[in-house]
């Protein structure tokens, strides 16, 4: 396809900053670049007709983490650099919840669950032993002497069965994806970001000078600055990156009259997660079951994954001699890689990514795409 010459003239001429990717991370640095230099011209580029990744398909949890998790974590990243990512996804909920408002995301502090079945007596014993140092480091942080607390009495009260112990992290919360994505939008609109969706960039051709954005219809369009927060779809545009996609599966449940599970709720290292919405339940994950085959980003549910969530439903979740009854199944596409810190990184004087959200999207996006805006513009944050 050609560009007519008004569509080149005027719907495409050339843009100051071209942010690919519309999810959490590609909004809020586009409307962190509006308010850092206000005269810009700005567009937002969207291969489909909403974000493809997992923007629009998360869970909604305003977490942080999990114990086990931040467990884990230290052995792999040491205990500084645990701190540090807790510290960056806490911000960043707090610059979300900041920009949109509490009321207008369906924010709820309903706190955050771990889940401990009987056979994870020793990582419950685990966690039980680091609460007091996790409480007294977080503190200060999160404004509360024991972020972390044993809530064991209150897994017969939500309803859960096979549940041994609850741990509960009293400064989790959850949102309204669909109402979160909303404003957003609603904001760049607002302040004039061009937002174009329905059109994919095939290659970044740079220019040093600028660069030529090429589409899969055969024309490019010119940016001075380039953001790519295109997350688990980073390879397709920049393979050298270390970021692989991982898809996490989803599904809810139709309304059940009298429901008790108020709350988010993490179970097996944080590889399984539900939640209440509304009077429904939305639990998804379970990827760890097929490692390989869900290390892709083309969405799809599979038979094993889906069956491994039913599952947990009867077991666990619903109340029992209650069949589940499924309304809605979907994947979501995540960034992950060797480390679980965000790539945010000027790879050229005209080309800044910001990948790699690790499952924390809604966490540390909106922190993520203002310092992916600094740098483009060449400040600091």
């Amino acid at each position: 396809m050609h560009l007519s010459h008004w569509e080149a003239e005027t719907l495409f001429r050339p843009v100051d900053a071209a942010v690919i990717g519309s999810g959490i991370v590609g909004l809020t640095a586009a409307l962190s670049l509006r308010e850092r230099e206000p005269g810009l011209r700005i567009a937002v580029i969207e291969r489909g007709a909403m974000p493809a990744g997992a923007s629009t398909k998360n869970a909604g949890f305003a977490c942080f983490g999990s114990l086990t998790e931040l467990l884990d974590d230290e052995q792999t990243m040491g205990e500084d650099a645990v701190l540090d990512l807790v510290a960056l996804r806490w911000k960043g909920l707090l610059r979300l919840r900041r920009r949109l408002g509490d009321r207008s995301i369906g924010y709820e502090p309903l706190g955050g669950f771990e889940v401990f079945a009987p056979e994870d007596e020793a990582a419950w014993q685990a966690c039980m032993e680091r609460m007091p140092f996790y409480n007294q480091t977080l503190a200060d942080l999160t404004g509360r002497k024991r972020t972390y607390r044993r809530a064991d009495a209150r897994a017969e009260a939500f309803g859960l069965r096979n549940t041994a112990h609850l741990i509960e992290n009293a400064a989790e919360g959850q949102l309204d994806t669909g109402r979160m994505m909303q404003g957003l939008l609603a904001l760049a609109r607002k302040q004039d970001i061009l937002l174009w969706n329905g059109l994919e960039i095939k290659a970044l051709h740079d220019l040093r000078t600028h660069v030529e954005l090429e589409t899969r219809e055969g024309w490019s369009l010119r940016a001075a600055q380039a953001v790519v927060a295109v997350n688990g779809f980073a390879r397709r545009l920049m393979p050298q990156l270390p970021v692989l996609p991982a898809r996490n599966q989803v599904l809810v449940t139709r309304e059940i009259p009298g429901l008790a599970l108020r709350g988010s709720f993490h179970y097996d290292k944080g590889y399984v997660y539900f939640r209440n919405v509304g009077s429904r339940i939305l639990l998804g994950g379970a990827r760890n079951l097929d490692p390989a085959g869900e290390t892709t980003d083309e969405p799809g549910l599979t038979d094993a994954i889906q069956a491994r969530l039913e599952q947990l439903l009867r077991d666990m979740i619903l109340p029992p001699g209650i069949e589940p009854d499924i309304e809605r199944r979907w994947s979501g596409i995540m960034g992950v890689g060797p480390e679980k810190r965000p790539i945010v990184q000027q790879i050229s004087p005209v080309i800044t990514v910001a990948v790699r959200m690790g499952g924390m999207g809604v966490a540390i996006g909106s922190l993520v795409g203002e310092q992916a805006a600094a740098l483009a513009l060449g400040h600091t944050l």
